[in-house]
């Protein structure tokens, strides 16, 4: 049987081959662990207040990031991530967005997100607005969007006449409150295109055909919209509303809508309008003006929209608010009983001391 070579009598080669070979692994497994530390250690500083996002505005440098990293203390090791995006060329690949950036990120795994990997969308909800500052404000707190830039589309007539077949006035009823995911990186004018994709997307051949047995376009039922949400939050009694609205255009009555009021003075803050309100000069006094106004009064919702397309079918010309302030309103065929009613909703404003 063969015997085995013990150290002491192994020939010289063999024991410079063992040491050598030792060496080997050793150094073979230092590199790897620097590797290791280097491209997939996680580099990620864990934030105790939820999740990290790094914003990335369009234009900006390498060097711009980098400053962005550390003001914002986003790495554990800002030195090892440079390494690393200067060995994968990413100074000249800047890509603008917004990205999330978990705790177990590596260098390799985050230069790779910054140069091929999906921004993390931004998600919000569009509140109902009256004018357009107030829509502006909204957008710019959400997006990297300008809002100077989406102030000046806004106003754009000839733009929005070809683009959208809106003017400076209508514009506003493309504009649907609710849920919206973009890019955080937006521009102003893709968030036009969205919101008009959006818009698009709510008209419906069956919603077309609602507004057509109205005799109403889709602009002139936001419009109408727009009022009926001013009147009430009430579900139920939206479509009713709308079905008042809908006989006095059919008669040739004027809307005589309060909320048109309050729209034309710039102040929805009033509870009581006066006789006085009702001789301002504005095309969106409906006391003075027969038929629409010329544009939204607010950002009509969803199921303001649908409150018109389906109104109540009913023989109502006249609704006052109730007196006990529940949101609901009293409705009448006649002038004479809505008249009653109107004298009980003043004597409530009345004994609560509400002039205005």
């Amino acid at each position: 049987m063969t015997q085995p070579i013990s150290p002491k009598s192994a020939p010289l080669w063999w024991r410079v081959a063992r040491v050598l070979l030792v060496v080997l692994l050793l150094a073979g497994g230092a590199v790897l662990y620097q590797g290791w530390l280097l491209l997939w250690k996680p580099n990620v500083t864990a934030s105790a207040f939820g999740p990290a996002y790094l914003y990335i505005r369009t234009g900006s440098s390498y060097q711009a990031v980098l400053d962005s990293l550390r003001k914002h203390e986003l790495l554990r090791d800002p030195a090892t991530f440079e390494r690393v995006a200067r060995w994968r060329n990413y100074p000249s690949q800047v890509r603008p967005g917004r990205y999330l950036l978990t705790p177990e990120l590596g260098n390799s795994a985050l230069v790779e997100k910054l140069l091929h990997g999906p921004q993390d969308t931004v998600a919000f909800t569009l509140d109902a607005f009256k004018y357009k500052p107030q829509l502006v404000r909204q957008v710019a707190r959400q997006l990297e969007a300008d809002s100077g830039q989406l102030r000046r589309l806004l106003n754009d007539n000839g733009l929005l006449l070809r683009r959208y077949h809106l003017d400076t006035t209508t514009i506003l009823t493309m504009f649907l409150p609710g849920a919206y995911r973009l890019e955080w990186n937006t521009s102003a004018a893709q968030f036009l295109d969205s919101a008009a994709a959006m818009h698009h997307r709510f008209w419906t051949v069956q919603r077309r055909q609602q507004a057509d047995s109205l005799g109403l376009s889709p602009t002139q039922v936001h419009v109408l919209a727009s009022i009926v949400q001013r009147e009430t939050s009430e579900p139920t009694d939206k479509p009713i509303i709308a079905g008042v609205y809908l006989n006095r255009l059919r008669t040739g009555m004027r809307l005589q809508a309060d909320p048109t009021l309050l729209w034309a003075i710039g102040n929805f803050g009033v509870k009581r309008v006066l006789n006085k309100d009702k001789l301002v000069d504005s095309p969106y006094n409906t006391y003075k003006h027969k038929g629409l106004p010329p544009g939204p009064i607010t950002s009509a919702n969803r199921s303001s929209l649908n409150a018109v397309l389906k109104p109540a079918a009913h023989k109502f010309y006249f609704f006052c608010a109730r007196p006990d302030h529940s949101g609901f309103s009293d409705f009448a065929e006649t002038y004479a009983q809505h008249k009653q009613y109107a004298r009980k909703y003043q004597h409530t404003l009345d004994s609560l001391k509400i002039l205005r």
